[in-house]
């Protein structure tokens, strides 16, 4: 009870501290994306893309940005956050499509199989929201630790090092967040071979850090800005204080 009692009032802090913006950011980011990977974006033999692929950078830069200033333990208590709310999100849209009431694209097109899809694409499949659930966690977890790492023991500062860090868990990360969802989904439901799913994991996770490459710069100034601001100072002095979180690392 005591340890539930400090990650909570841990997590009071923190969620005051965080700028609102971007924790926002990444929670629709992380809905939106989850939604979107209903459709198929590009496939070929050995490289496919959903449509979350649009925004799943996203919430990986914000994991960034929030690891440069508030630390690793922070940008991963933030992904947890996001990933509850997720679920409860998956949950309203299950619950959704399962009344009786049609969508507003079958009075447009009188057919029911339009209405029919799009209660199943909103309501999802169990393995579906597995998957990404947990691909989600893990990636989470893998992205912040590898940041904060290689930011230990980098011997410079300004944008190099946050490129540094950033490019290297977010490539690594992405790569684990595709492979496990692959692994769960697409190898057992889907049919995929093992070739694919390491092919497609791999392809993915390149153009995946490609826009976040190209967006970096923003999550920097935007980072260094609140550093300038000292934001979230009432959180690292928590932090330093009881333990809770590693202190960041500029």
């Amino acid at each position: 009870m005591q340890f539930i009692r400090k990650e909570m009032d841990d997590y009071r802090v923190l969620l005051r501290n965080v700028p609102s913006l971007v924790v926002t950011l990444f929670v629709v980011s992380v809905i939106m994306m989850n939604l979107l990977a209903n459709k198929e974006l590009l496939s070929v033999k050995y490289f496919a893309l959903d449509c979350g692929f649009a925004l799943s950078w996203i919430s990986f830069l914000c994991m960034d940005m929030i690891c440069k200033r508030f630390g690793g333990k922070a940008a991963a208590k933030i992904s947890i956050l996001a990933l509850v709310i997720n679920l409860f999100a998956t949950l309203i849209f299950k619950v959704m499509s399962l009344t009786p009431g049609m969508w507003g694209e079958y009075y447009s097109t009188g057919m029911i199989e339009v209405n029919d899809g799009l209660n199943a694409t909103f309501g999802g499949s169990w393995y579906v929201v597995l998957g990404s659930s947990t691909a989600m966690l893990v990636a989470a977890i893998c992205n912040s630790f590898i940041n904060q790492t290689i930011a230990k023991h980098l011997k410079y500062g300004g944008y190099r090092a946050f490129a540094m860090r950033s490019f290297i868990s977010t490539g690594i990360a992405q790569f684990v967040d595709n492979l496990t969802f692959a692994l769960i989904v697409s190898y057992h439901f889907f049919g995929w071979s093992a070739a694919q799913v390491l092919v497609c994991s791999l392809t993915g996770a390149v153009a995946e850090l490609l826009c976040e490459v190209i967006f970096s710069p923003v999550g920097y100034r935007v980072s260094r800005q609140w550093e300038a601001e000292h934001v979230g100072q009432q959180y690292l002095d928590y932090a330093g204080k009881t333990g809770h979180a590693a202190a960041a690392v500029s």
